[in-house]
């Protein structure tokens, strides 16, 4: 069982700093995932021709059209015109948000809502030259896609998240989100769960403000020479043992994928 995270920088490459589909759909197919988590996820927008990335990487790795789930977090551009996506899309509206993809059967989808940083901060974004330069940018609200997996491992609750950039905000969401899932009634005292994402938070960090597991460790970002790890794969309650992890440079993002293979036998 093959768990992923993939901060897609809406399919742009590195290198040439345009969004080719089929470049984007081959680089979600290569990393074969039975189970994916995709943040900064375009759907309706022109700079990535108007697809929806969503569907694409779902179709890239044989995912049916039940168990794909995409979130929006804002309607608009992101970095230019855009408002919450806390109402109804207009016709035509371009949206970005995150997703999760899955080749199990999912048996229920929620949503958990994280809220935003009230402040703009400093980040560091690919310039014209693919050099990163620093701009200041309004957070964008957070979520998380939670869904409910029949595995061949036996039921696991698998979660999607993107969270802010500014420091502290971050932490206080991840806080929110594993509060969050401790009341879920729904699951099964001792259920697995496992969260998929781009945390925003370096290293050990989210392991310390959470108490879950940390399954991989691995520099994910920048994708030519990793030196921080922001994209995290955390567990609680019984998961298969870690057979293999790795950090995937594709020809997309300026992150690499986060795999973390499960065994097949708890």
């Amino acid at each position: 069982m093959r768990l992923g995270t993939f901060n897609v920088m809406h399919g742009r490459s590195p290198t040439d700093g345009g969004v080719d589909l089929a470049r984007f759909r081959a680089a979600v197919a290569s990393l074969d995932c039975d189970v994916l988590a995709l943040q900064e996820l375009d759907v309706g927008q022109p700079r990535s021709g108007g697809a929806d990335l969503c569907a694409v990487a779902a179709d890239a790795l044989g995912v049916a059209r039940e168990d794909r789930r995409f979130e929006a977090t804002v309607y608009g551009t992101p970095g230019g015109a855009w408002r919450p996506a806390d109402g109804n899309r207009s016709p035509g509206e371009p949206a970005y948000g995150i997703a999760l993809v899955s080749r199990f059967p999912v048996r229920g989808w929620r949503v958990v809502t994280l809220g935003r940083a009230p402040v703009r901060s400093p980040i560091a974004v690919p310039g014209p030259d693919g050099r990163p330069r620093l701009i200041l940018l309004a957070d964008e609200p957070r979520v998380a896609i939670v869904a409910r997996l029949a595995t061949p491992a036996g039921p696991l609750t698998v979660v999607s998240t993107h969270l802010s950039f500014v420091p502290g905000w971050n932490a206080a969401q991840l806080r929110r989100l594993a509060r969050a899932l401790r009341h879920d009634t729904t699951r099964e005292i001792g259920e697995a769960t496992v969260i998929l994402g781009d945390l925003n938070l370096p290293g050990p960090l989210p392991r310390m403000l959470t108490g879950w597991r940390r399954l991989a460790a691995a520099p994910t970002y920048p994708v030519h020479a990793p030196r921080v790890q922001f994209d995290h794969v955390l567990a609680r309650g019984i998961v298969p043992p870690v057979a293999a992890v790795r950090a995937e440079r594709t020809a997309v993002s300026d992150h690499r994928a986060l795999l973390v293979d499960l065994a097949a036998d708890r």
